[in-house]
């Protein structure tokens, strides 16, 4: 079976003719690799944060939506994240591409261009209509949130104690 997709139109800036287009690193990946337009190698120490260019711009059509992911591998042996994640990359929205780092490890991380920095996983939007009323449909959960079906010291509505991540939302 083959993996047809919808058409985005994607400009490269100038500066970036180097730079590969995202592409999803397997058949199977459901991400596209966008890579840091960085002219010199950025160093993020711990806790620190920075806006990092792609070089590119991309037309989503209407009824889709870009989401920006990070990279399970960088977050895994770096602490390389988003810290917005995952972010939103809107059909109208016209400008380059940037990714919001978080070096949340113990070390300083070095971006360096071309790196693959996050991934762009294209999807389709829902578009929802407020229908307002005076009140909502009960639940077994109700008004429960924030975690409060995963805490130890819960007890399920089955009279059990149920242990972290489970009846997770």
């Amino acid at each position: 079976m083959s993996r047809e997709g919808v058409r985005i139109r994607i400009a490269r800036l100038p500066g970036a003719e180097d730079l590969p287009l995202p592409a999803p690193a397997t058949a199977g990946a459901a991400g596209l690799d966008l890579p840091a337009a960085v002219l010199e190698p950025l160093e993020l120490p711990p806790g620190a944060r920075a806006l990092v260019p792609t070089g590119f711009r991309v037309a989503i059509p209407p009824g889709f939506e870009g989401q920006v992911r990070p990279r399970s591998g960088l977050a895994l042996r770096h602490g390389l994240t988003l810290p917005n994640a995952p972010g939103t990359v809107d059909s109208d929205y016209r400008g380059e591409l940037k990714v919001i780092l978080l070096n949340a490890g113990s070390e300083p991380v070095v971006v360096r261009r071309g790196d693959r920095i996050a991934q762009l996983v294209i999807a389709p939007v829902v578009s929802a209509q407020w229908e307002e009323v005076e009140g909502l449909d009960p639940t077994e959960r109700g008004e429960g949130g924030f975690g409060h079906t995963g805490h130890t010291s819960h007890t399920s509505r089955k009279g059990r104690q149920s242990g972290p991540g489970e009846d997770e939302a």
